[in-house]
């Protein structure tokens, strides 16, 4: 635990940004039951029908008020790995390394890297990655969930699509940020 919390205490550089890293997953649910009307105050039914998930990646970085949320189809170790990549390549392209807090769950791994790209583009992405992992029991050290919670709260429960989910994110991104 100490070890996350020095992390957090070192100063701001911006080549050496500090970000944590969490992901999530949206259940997409469409009303059944009471249409929306013009003039007419929103309902809410108990029926509902379940149209799939989502996966949402967040990046926070908590010194700089920076936060980015990626709506994907899953969750696997190559999804991960091309969340690093953007990481790396798009976010911060000028930093020298960039440190991740992140748990420890299975796909947070060097070893995605390997598994999605050729070993020359993973090491270069892994070049420039410190990895921190919060303890076991721990996760709550990452400001990356507390960040998550705010997010869900704005998103509410009914989202019926993909792209509803999209633009909603976009949205609480934008006045976040």
């Amino acid at each position: 635990m100490e070890h996350i919390l020095d992390v957090y205490e070192m100063p701001y550089d911006p080549k050496h940004p500090k970000v944590c890293f969490d992901e999530s997953s949206k259940q997409l649910i469409k009303q059944t039951r009471l249409p929306a009307r013009p003039g007419q105050v929103r309902r809410v039914d108990y029926e509902y029908r379940r149209m799939g998930t989502r996966n949402l990646f967040m990046f926070f970085a908590p010194l700089t008020a920076w936060r980015h949320v990626e709506v994907t189809d899953q969750r696997t170790m190559h999804d991960f790995a091309h969340q690093m990549r953007w990481l790396v390549d798009v976010a911060f392209p000028d930093a020298e390394w960039i440190d991740v807090i992140m748990d420890n769950l299975n796909t947070h791994k060097p070893a995605s890297l390997y598994e999605t790209f050729p070993p020359a583009e993973a090491n270069r992405i892994l070049r420039r990655l410190v990895f921190h992992y919060t303890p076991k029991h721990g996760s709550w050290l990452n400001m990356a969930e507390i960040e998550f919670s705010v997010f869900v709260r704005k998103l509410g429960t009914h989202i019926p699509d993909e792209a509803s989910l999209k633009r909603k994110v976009a949205a609480i991104e934008d006045a976040r940020n």
